[in-house]
């Protein structure tokens, strides 16, 4: 079997960012600090919620350098460094690595439309040229492209590629991939509202949206099942369900942000093309929050 970066909950970091629009690196290290006396298990900077298709390079080495500092080995940090441009996602990899991050986060290939076959290649040239263990991640619903449960089997071929973030909605290939793979590949879930059902069928964990406003509470969700809590773990899952709804209303991150800034940490809004959420959307985000007594 191979080493796994981390079993539980880690949280998907949002990049503070100051009212000039450059990012906060204080504001970030008070958010490492809330996760990790909140029992998060892990953190994921530089990815999706991270707004990652926004910051620069040296934005992005800046914030896993930030991260690998604040948070002293005490969780692993895994550092975002995907790309449509296989070239630059190596770059990114390679500087990840030298900043110091425990593992990487390679989303796919975006906008390029690649087959299967390109997936393969793509990811074997990065896992070929870094130490670092590979975590894949697939979103369809934010890419176009989907990775089969066959293409796990063979990816997972390599020493290096030993998780996926999986947020296809899909339990079923879910399933289907753990059948292939064995212990060859460990799952994520990627998706808050399937944390328990990818659980349930193999999954060792989540990487999470909802941890960024609650992470004692999706640490809580994930030990129990862990310890053979079913019910406990079901009731946990069942108590996120409205709150994670309302913060996937509008287009991750910026539920999420405004969440933050409504418990105090003024993470401000997401950069452009990304804009201030709705009026509507936010007071029910608001009441949400309320009834769970998180403001």
């Amino acid at each position: 079997m191979k080493n796994i970066v981390f079993k539980g909950a880690a949280v998907a970091l949002v990049t503070p960012f100051k009212e000039d629009n450059t990012t906060d690196l204080d504001l970030l290290g008070r958010l490492i600090d809330f996760q990790i006396e909140n029992d998060i298990d892990a953190i994921a900077v530089c990815g999706t919620t991270g707004e990652a298709s926004t910051l620069s390079k040296k934005e992005h080495r800046q914030i896993i350098e930030t991260a690998v500092k604040k948070a002293k080995g005490k969780v692993p940090i895994i550092a975002g460094a995907g790309s449509n441009n296989t070239g630059t996602a190596l770059s990114l990899s390679l500087a990840a690595e030298d900043a110091g991050a425990d593992a990487l986060l390679l989303v796919t290939p975006y906008y390029n439309k690649t087959t299967q076959t390109g997936l393969i290649e793509h990811y074997f040239y990065i896992a070929d040229r870094t130490s670092l263990p590979i975590i894949l991640y697939n979103v369809p619903s934010r890419t176009g492209l989907n990775i089969l449960p066959e293409t796990y089997q063979k990816l997972a071929e390599h020493p290096n590629i030993v998780a996926v973030k999986e947020a296809n909605g899909n339990i079923e290939s879910i399933i289907k991939t753990m059948n292939l793979c064995e212990d060859s590949l460990s799952i994520y879930s990627g998706e808050d509202g399937l944390t328990l059902p990818t659980l349930a069928v193999g999954g060792i964990g989540v990487i999470s949206v909802a941890a960024n406003i609650m992470p004692k509470k999706m640490h809580l969700l994930c030990e129990a099942f862990e310890k053979g809590k079913n019910a406990e773990a079901a009731a946990l899952q069942r108590e996120i369900s409205e709150i994670c709804s309302a913060l996937f209303s509008e287009t991750n991150p910026i539920p999420v942000k405004k969440a933050l800034t409504m418990m105090g940490y003024p993470v401000g809004k997401g950069r452009l093309p990304l804009c201030e959420m709705s009026e509507k959307n936010e007071k029910r985000l608001a009441s949400v929050l309320k009834k769970a007594k998180l403001i």
